[in-house]
């Protein structure tokens, strides 16, 4: 049997899931406003292998979610997938966040547009089709009543960014699915194994999150 090990960590939802063979058999998952995916992470991995039934070395691999998202988030999150990886000696899998996102919505026709809050009027989005297949890349775009403009379908978004963009796209073509907030490890189970089956794994010692944008440090200004 193969089990993955899947985290996600790339928002306010700190989420953990086991799979067996690409079906969710666990998952433990909490989204905090104050962001308490350090001290949450391991207790959430302990509890989900005792819960499952097994341990470390019946794992056949550690999924994580690569982003783009929060930088604490996703560097929280890597730094947990590569050290079990070197501990245990397991492959890594690295699964689009904006895709695990998507993957909780079902529609008939039009596309999903998975979006997770930047900062203001800022994103990071992508667009599938229905089968979850991305027909535009992960862009960081600022959103306005022209986005999307060259979409005629139905578009349905879904992400912890309704409240800010619903106020500027009302068409009627926009569609927000409010109940799908946060990309879950739950979702991640299907995707991981079936790069689990490919082969498509990630270098453990180079692998680095997808940030999309540079992190800046800044410091306070002088009085």
């Amino acid at each position: 049997m193969d089990y993955i090990l899947n985290i996600e960590t790339s928002t306010k939802n700190c989420s953990v899931s086991i799979a067996k063979e690409g079906k969710t058999i666990i998952c433990k998952e909490i989204a905090e406003e104050g962001y308490s995916h350090a001290e949450r992470l391991h207790v959430f991995i302990e509890a989900s292998l005792k819960e499952a039934g097994i341990v470390y070395k019946d794992l056949s691999a550690i999924a994580v979610s690569k982003g783009p998202g929060s930088y604490t988030g996703l560097r929280i999150g890597v730094s947990a997938a590569k050290g079990l990886c070197f501990a245990l000696g397991l492959p890594l899998i690295a699964v689009d966040t904006l895709k695990v996102l998507a993957s909780q919505a079902t529609i008939s026709g039009g596309y999903i547009v998975p979006m997770i809050d930047a900062r203001r009027m800022e994103v990071y989005s992508s667009i599938f089709t229905a089968d979850f297949e991305q027909v535009r890349n992960v862009e960081a775009e600022i959103i306005s009543e022209n986005s999307f403009e060259n979409f005629e379908e139905t578009l349905y978004f879904v992400g912890d960014c309704a409240e800010k963009c619903e106020a500027v796209l009302i068409k009627e073509k926009f569609v927000f699915l409010e109940k799908i907030k946060y990309p879950s490890a739950n979702e991640m189970s299907v995707l991981s194994y079936e790069k689990y089956k490919k082969r498509e794994t990630v270098d453990v010692a180079y692998f680095e999150p997808f940030y999309l944008k540079d992190f800046l440090i800044t410091t306070p200004k002088k009085k």
